[in-house]
């Protein structure tokens, strides 16, 4: 008789599977305030309005959401002039990046992406038993299209294309989302995932959704998360052709976006240009951090996101510990890099004297 375990039998590739590494909350301090860049947040309050709307969804919280969210279905395909059918949401677009591999993928079969880009690819591939292609990003940090096309075999069903990319913040160029959507077999699905799409400013940087009218195989993802100030109430969509969203439906979360999420978004929506106020004024924060940066020497590539990337190495670590001496906390990535999100002015003035006294205690920084 075979003698049993002690404990239950979960999967045996638990150890391959990659963990998610969110962005640290600050350690409370009392001799300086403390600020979060690390996890890419909006650093505005909720307008309002949207505080309203919440308010008033939480006094039905006894009930389910309406599980196609119909409203919010209604609003964004009126928003970005699509139909109904080819809209998809999710909590997160994390959670939509996990519908298209589920959706795209059997086991043994192959998901491209830039690295390093979103961690999140290389976890929803691997709980899907799916292979993971990872194509090194170029010198300058931005997607290798042509490589990644190269490495398109009779496996791949689906190609992430991170723009703004995370967590470097460089953005794909109209002619090489062009290029790659041109070189790539026409069912393999090519996501876009556009999480920060609301911080560019960059003429040549596409609209995704623009790109995937005419063509069936492309999925752009957007958030409310960042631009929207909703991060905690997960809420995402997806903009595809309906044979697509129909399939990613099938991997949702039942009752996955709440009536509050619900409410929150569609409030959001109706004050656009009050929160794109924001983010103009966020983007242009970010703007100048990055040229006080370079004028530092720091050697930066450009960014499109609501963060800036210091290409940093071994330095990442001790350059992390620098800031969150200094009472930022940062998202490192040992080995590689570190993130930094633009928040608070007080937060950034202080990220640019942690960044100069660095530089100087460390001359071969690159940054």
């Amino acid at each position: 008789m075979t003698a049993k375990s002690s404990k239950p039998r979960l999967r045996t590739d638990l150890d391959l599977i990659p963990s998610y590494k969110a962005g640290q909350r600050p350690t409370p301090r009392e001799d300086i305030v403390v600020f979060k860049a690390s996890s890419n947040e909006n650093p505005y309050p909720p307008l309002p309005g949207v505080l309203e709307a919440i308010a008033n969804s939480a006094a039905s919280m006894q009930r389910y959401p309406d599980p196609f969210s119909l409203r919010l279905v209604t609003a964004l395909a009126q928003r970005f002039q699509v139909s109904t059918d080819s809209i998809g949401l999710g909590t997160g677009s994390v959670a939509l990046c996990g519908q298209v591999i589920q959706a795209a993928t059997h086991p043994g079969d192959e998901v491209i992406y830039a690295w390093r880009s979103f961690e999140s690819y290389p976890i929803w591939t691997r709980m899907a038993h799916a292979v993971s292609v990872q194509v090194p990003l170029r010198a300058d940090e931005s997607h290798d299209v042509e490589a990644m096309a190269a490495a398109v075999t009779d496996r791949t069903r689906v190609i992430f294309c991170c723009t703004p990319n995370n967590p470097t913040g460089k953005a794909v160029k109209g002619t090489e989302l062009a290029w790659l959507l041109d070189n790539v077999p026409q069912d393999v699905i090519v996501v876009v995932d556009e999480a920060y799409r609301e911080f560019v400013t960059d003429p040549q940087v596409p609209d995704g959704i623009e790109f995937g009218r005419d063509r069936s195989n492309v999925v752009v993802l957007r958030t409310f998360s960042k631009a929207y100030g909703l991060a905690g109430l997960r809420v995402g969509f997806a903009v595809a052709d309906p044979h697509v969203i129909d399939a990613m439906r099938k991997f949702a979360i039942p009752f996955g976006v709440s009536n509050v999420a619900e409410d929150a978004a569609l409030a959001s929506l109706e004050r656009e240009d009050e929160l794109f106020a924001r983010v103009q004024a966020l983007s242009a924060e970010r703007d100048r951090v990055w040229h006080a940066l370079v004028d530092q020497g720091w050697r930066l590539n450009p960014t499109q996101a609501n963060f800036i990337w210091f290409r940093l190495g071994d330095l990442a670590v001790p350059f992390a510990q620098a800031c969150e001496s200094a009472g930022i906390t940062v998202r490192p990535f040992p080995g590689e890099g570190v993130r930094v999100s633009i928040v608070e002015t007080e937060s950034n003035d202080r990220l640019l004297l942690v960044a100069k006294e660095f530089r100087h205690a460390h001359p071969a920084s690159q940054g």
